[in-house]
């Protein structure tokens, strides 16, 4: 199983996560993705045509809320699914009134960490 949690970049910004938060679909697919689903069930589940839902993924995605989880389906094919990613979100304001987020994180598996790193090592090849 391969993971993939947001983009490249280490850490989303600020404006990416409100954005993501603000939005009712994405709230909706947030709702729903406490376990695992794939877009056919967020289809059904939240109520959102096809193409919305695979831009709010996108949006997830990229505000690292929500990770891809994609495995080999019995039959040969790829099954993609969808699942929050995040714990808690924390915005704060310092004392020169700068905003700043942090996302908390579910510990990793093991199964999980070794996948990161069989990535990271792609990459670097």
């Amino acid at each position: 199983m391969v993971h993939k949690s947001a983009p490249s970049k280490d850490s989303p910004t600020l404006q990416e996560i409100l954005d993501a938060l603000d939005d009712p679909n994405c709230r909706a697919i947030l709702r729903e993705t406490s376990e695992p689903m794939t877009a056919n069930d967020l289809i059904d589940k939240c109520d959102i045509p096809k193409s919305t839902l695979y831009r709010k993924l996108d949006l997830l995605t990229t505000a690292s809320l929500v990770r891809e989880q994609v495995s080999i389906s019995p039959g040969g094919g790829r099954v993609t699914r969808y699942e929050r990613d995040f714990d808690d979100v924390l915005i704060t304001m310092d004392e020169t009134d700068t905003f700043s987020v942090t996302v908390e994180r579910p510990p990793k598996r093991a199964d999980e960490r070794l996948a990161n790193l069989w990535s990271k090592m792609g990459d670097e090849l």
